[in-house]
């Protein structure tokens, strides 16, 4: 497999690791979606990443149906979301929530970053949204004691809020301080001290 895009990238990061717990071997090509445009092109005619080339060639355009479809090449005992409901629509709203938190960064990042005049009413918008879903997130993480998201063993939820967050943090420093989320920060610490956290890593770089 060809894992297409750049680790800083909380969507990128997020199957690397996936596929690291796994233990799928891939080759990592760390393409820019700006500077590397036209290879990825030729993968993926969105032009974004995550995009993931597969053995015989076929290729995956969407984190989602990526992370869908190597969760189901391992065993039920190896997924990294659970089987059985009610856990598995739970964590599946969690990771939603966490992708969807990124998703707002992004485009208050480029709201912010590449537009010649800024819709402050966008910018609103995006930080109510990016605010309410932290707050939801910590109410439920904090309801919950275990090392993890759901039970002993991490889990699509807790890789998808760790990564979502850094993101968050290193594009929107001025936003993403978790002084007021003790649960998500002792989470996101906790899951960035391990070590394919830190082997699948890039300090975000922004568009030039």
């Amino acid at each position: 497999m060809i894992l297409i895009g750049q680790y800083d990238s909380s969507f990128v990061r997020r199957v690397g690791i996936a596929l690291r717990l796994y233990g799928i071997p891939f080759e990592h090509r760390p393409w820019s979606v700006f500077g590397d445009a036209e290879k990825i092109r030729a993968f993926n005619p969105l032009t974004r990443v995550p995009t993931l080339v597969l053995d015989d060639g076929d290729v995956i355009v969407d984190s989602a149906s990526i992370l869908g479809h190597i969760d189901g090449l391992v065993p039920a005992d190896r997924a990294l979301h659970p089987r059985q409901e009610p856990d598995r629509r739970r964590a599946m709203k969690v990771t939603a929530l966490a992708a969807g938190l990124a998703d707002k960064a992004v485009a208050l990042f480029y709201e912010k970053r590449l537009h010649e005049t800024v819709s402050q009413t966008w910018v609103n918008r995006c930080e109510r949204q990016i605010g309410d879903t932290l707050a939801w997130l910590e109410g439920d993480r904090a309801a919950r004691s275990g090392p993890f998201w759901y039970g002993e063993r991490i889990g699509h939820a807790d890789i998808a809020v760790a990564a979502s967050l850094r993101h968050m943090g290193e594009s929107h420093p001025e936003l993403a301080g978790l002084d007021g989320c003790p649960a998500l920060a002792a989470h996101c610490e906790r899951l960035e001290a391990l070590p394919v956290f830190q082997e699948i890593s890039q300090p975000f770089s922004p568009p030039a």
